[in-house]
C-alpha cells in the first residue's frame, strides 16, 4: 500500500542549481532559474515523525505548468524525475526538463492521489549547453554570446569605425521578468498560434522579438525616430538596455531608438532567455525599397539627386544561433534578426530570422526575408539620369560599395571582428557573380570611364573647426567635353538621408582631352554647426554630367567629424585600502574640452556600470561650458560585486551630444 509524504517544506536548492545552470549572475537570489534539458534538484523536508520515503512503496506525481501548458506526472513527455531518500528525514528529487519545453515561469506541484502540495516555482530558459536543445552551441563562445552583459556596438563609416560601449544588463533586477513579459506579447503574425507552446521554438521567439522590439504595429518596446526627438530621449543618449526595459514595463513604448538601440535591446532579451546572440554592424548598408536588389542613384539632368533608395552609413542588427529544421540542410547556425522597422514582412514590421548562410549563398526565397537582407549586404549601386523626356538612362555604378566591413565584437576581447566573409563571397569571384545571386546584371567594370571624379581630404576635420575639401575632375576622352559640375556638402543622418546643405559650388566647364580641373569647397562651422546631427556626419557629393553624351560620373565621401575625448581618472576614496574593493567608495574625475567656438548649454556627465553604480545611471549636471574651456565633474560610486567591471561614461549638451568612453575596473572582494 502506498504511503504519503507529510511535507514540512521544499528546498529548491537555488544556489546549487543556479551555479550548475550558468544562471548565478541573475540578480534576484531568491528565484530558481534553470535551463531546459538539464537536471536540477529539489529537496522535500518531511515533518518530524513522518514515515520515511521508501522506493517502490511511496508514490507521488509532479506537475509543472506554464501558461496553458501542463505536464502531469511526466507521462508521455520528455520530462523525467527520480527520487531517493536523504539521511536527514528528507527526499531528494532530480528533475530533468525537456530540451524542447517552452521557456518561461513554471509552477511546481506535488500530487499524492489527488492531494496537491505547491512546492514553488522556477524560470526555465533555453540551454546552449545542452546538445539536444535547438540553440546548442559548442565551445567558449557561449560565455560571450549568452553570459556576457557588456559589449561593443560598431558605428561610423567604412573608413572610421568606432565601438560604442553598451550595457546589455540582462542580470539587473527585474530585467529577466521584463524579458519574459516581452515574450508574452502577441504580434499579429502569431494570432493563430498556440503561443505558450511556441515559446519553446527559438525560430518563433526570434521572429516575435523582431516584431515587438519596435512599436510600429503594437505596444512594442522602442519607438523609432531619426529626425525629431521632442518628447523623448535622443537615441544616442542611451548607454544600456536596463533603463529602456524598465521604462517600457512601467509605461509602454519608449521614445526614441535607432538601429543600434533596437539591436541592443534585442540582444539583451535573446541572452536573458538563453539564446546565443551577437550584435552585427553592416557598413554601407542598402535599403532596397522595391526589392530590385539594386540601389538606383537617380539624378536629373542638372545633377540633382531625386531617388528614394538609400544607403545607410551603417546599419545594426543581431544574429541568433539556432537549428533550422524548417529549412533545407546546411542552414543551421547564425540567423539574422532585425528589429529596426524598415519594411514590412507578412504585413508587419519585422525581419528574420534568416540563415546567414542562405544570405551568402543567394538563396533569396529562404524564409524569412532573405532577399531584403541579401540586398543590404550585396546590392548593386547604379547611377542613372532621368531625362527631361522621361527616359531613365542607366550609367555606371559599382558592386563594391554595399556591405563593407561587416563587424561584431570578438569573443573575449574588446576588439572588432570582421565577418564580411560570412555574408558574401569576395568581389570578382565566380561564386559572387553566379546568376543565382543576381536579379540584375550590370557590367560595371567593362564601361569606359570618360569623366572621372575624385574627392580628396587634405586635413583633419574636428567638430567646431573649418576645413577644406577638394575634388578632381578629369576628362579621359579623346575629345572636348562640355559638362555641368556640382560639388556639395550636406549634413546627413547615419541612415543616408540628406539633411540641410552646408555649402555648394557648381560650374559649367569645358574640358580638353586629358585635362584636369581642381575644385575646392570650404566647409565652415558657422554653416554646418546649426544643421549637423548628433551623428556628426557630413556627406560630400560631386557630380559631373555631359548632357550631350549623357555621361555621368559621381564621387561621394561621408566624413565623421572628430569628437573631443573624455578624460577619466579613477581613485579610491579610502586610499589606504589598496585595491578597489566591494562596498568601498570610488571617485571618477571627468574632464572634456569644449572644441566649439561657442558655449555649450545644459552640459552633463552620466556614469553607469553593472556592479558599480547599482545598475542605475548617475547624472552630474554642470550647466554651461564656455568655448574652448573644460567641462569637469566628479562622480562617486560604490562597487557592489567583485570581478572585472565596465564603467560607461557619456557627455551630453545642447550642441555636443553622445560623447562616450568606457574603462575596465577590477573590483576585489
Amino acid at each position: 500500500m502506498s504511503q504519503g509524504l507529510d511535507i514540512e517544506r521544499c528546498d529548491l536548492n537555488i544556489q546549487i542549481n543556479r551555479n550548475n545552470h550558468h544562471t548565478d549572475q541573475f540578480s534576484d537570489p531568491h528565484n530558481l532559474i534553470v535551463r531546459r534539458g538539464q537536471t536540477f534538484s529539489i529537496t522535500l523536508h518531511l515533518k518530524p515523525g513522518s514515515e520515511e520515503f521508501n522506493l517502490g512503496e511511496t508514490t507521488f506525481s509532479l506537475i509543472v505548468e506554464t501558461g496553458t501548458v501542463s505536464y502531469f506526472g511526466f507521462l508521455d513527455t520528455d520530462w523525467s524525475a527520480m527520487a531517493y531518500a536523504d539521511p536527514s528525514n528528507a527526499v531528494s528529487v532530480i528533475i530533468n526538463s525537456s530540451p524542447n519545453a517552452p521557456v518561461g515561469l513554471y509552477s511546481l506541484t506535488l500530487d499524492q492521489d489527488g492531494q496537491k502540495t505547491r512546492l514553488g516555482q522556477f524560470i526555465l530558459l533555453f540551454n546552449a549547453w545542452c546538445e539536444k536543445d535547438a540553440v546548442y552551441m559548442d565551445g567558449e563562445e557561449r560565455g560571450e554570446y549568452v553570459l556576457k552583459d557588456y559589449g561593443l556596438i560598431y558605428r561610423g563609416s567604412p573608413t572610421q569605425i568606432k565601438g560604442l560601449p553598451w550595457n546589455f544588463a540582462q542580470y539587473e533586477p527585474e530585467v529577466l521578468d521584463i524579458c519574459l513579459k516581452i515574450l508574452g506579447e502577441k504580434p499579429r503574425f502569431a494570432l493563430d498560434t498556440d503561443q505558450d507552446y511556441s515559446k519553446g521554438d527559438p525560430i518563433y521567439v526570434a521572429r516575435l522579438l523582431s516584431a515587438v522590439i519596435n512599436s510600429n504595429d503594437d505596444r512594442g518596446v522602442v519607438v523609432g525616430e531619426w529626425y525629431n526627438f521632442d518628447g523623448g530621449v535622443h537615441p544616442g543618449t542611451w548607454t544600456g538596455s536596463g533603463e529602456i526595459l524598465h521604462k517600457w514595463a512601467e509605461s509602454g513604448p519608449v521614445r526614441y531608438g535607432q538601429c543600434w538601440v533596437f539591436a541592443a535591446i534585442s540582444c539583451t532579451v535573446f541572452r536573458a532567455l538563453g539564446i546565443p546572440c551577437r550584435v552585427v554592424t553592416n557598413f554601407g548598408s542598402a535599403h532596397d525599397s522595391d526589392a530590385s536588389l539594386v540601389i538606383e542613384n537617380i539624378y536629373d539632368e542638372d545633377g540633382k539627386r531625386i531617388s528614394d533608395d538609400s544607403v545607410w552609413n551603417f546599419h545594426v542588427w543581431v544574429e541568433c544561433w539556432m537549428m533550422r529544421p524548417d529549412l533545407e540542410e546546411g542552414f543551421n547556425g547564425w540567423q539574422v534578426s532585425d528589429p529596426t522597422p524598415q519594411e514590412t514582412s507578412e504585413g508587419i514590421y519585422c525581419c528574420g530570422p534568416v540563415s546567414q548562410k542562405a544570405v551568402k549563398e543567394g538563396e533569396l526565397t529562404t524564409k524569412y526575408d532573405a532577399a531584403f537582407v541579401f540586398a543590404e549586404v550585396n546590392a548593386d549601386y547604379l547611377d542613372c539620369i532621368l531625362m527631361s523626356d522621361g527616359r531613365l538612362v542607366k550609367k555606371g555604378g559599382s558592386t563594391k560599395l554595399i556591405g563593407k566591413h561587416i563587424s561584431t565584437k570578438a569573443v573575449g576581447v574588446d576588439e572588432r571582428k570582421d565577418i564580411t566573409h560570412e555574408y558574401k563571397y569576395p568581389e570578382g569571384t565566380a561564386t559572387r557573380s553566379n546568376s543565382k545571386f543576381r536579379k540584375h546584371s550590370h557590367s560595371f567594370s567593362k564601361q569606359k570611364i570618360r569623366l572621372s571624379l575624385l574627392i580628396k581630404l587634405t586635413e583633419e576635420m574636428t567638430l567646431g573647426s573649418d576645413f577644406v575639401v577638394n575634388a578632381l575632375l578629369t576628362n579621359n576622352c579623346m575629345d572636348v567635353r562640355n559638362c555641368v559640375f556640382q560639388f556639395s556638402a550636406k549634413a546627413v543622418c547615419y541612415n543616408g538621408k540628406k539633411g540641410e546643405e552646408c555649402c555648394f559650388t557648381s560650374d559649367k566647364v569645358e574640358l580638353s582631352p586629358g585635362e584636369e580641373k581642381h575644385y575646392s569647397l570650404k566647409v565652415e562651422y558657422n554653416k554646418y554647426g546649426p544643421v549637423i546631427t548628433a551623428d556628426r556626419l557630413i556627406k560630400l557629393s560631386a557630380v559631373v554630367i555631359d548632357k550631350t553624351t549623357v555621361d555621368i560620373s559621381t564621387a561621394e565621401r561621408t566624413i565623421i567629424l572628430d569628437e573631443p575625448d573624455i578624460e577619466i581618472k579613477v581613485r579610491k576614496c579610502l586610499p589606504l585600502l589598496g585595491d578597489i574593493q566591494v562596498n568601498n567608495p570610488v571617485t571618477a574625475e571627468l574632464t572634456l574640452l569644449n572644441p566649439l567656438p561657442e558655449p555649450l548649454q545644459d552640459c552633463s556627465f552620466t556614469a553607469v556600470g553593472a556592479g558599480l553604480t547599482d545598475s542605475k545611471p548617475i547624472i552630474i549636471k554642470i550647466g554651461t561650458v564656455p568655448p574652448k574651456e573644460e567641462a569637469k565633474a566628479s562622480v562617486e560610486f560604490t562597487p557592489t560585486s567583485a570581478g572585472s567591471k565596465v564603467l560607461l561614461i557619456s557627455f551630453d549638451s545642447d550642441k555636443l551630444k553622445n560623447i562616450k568612453l568606457h574603462i575596465d575596473i577590477d573590483v576585489k572582494e
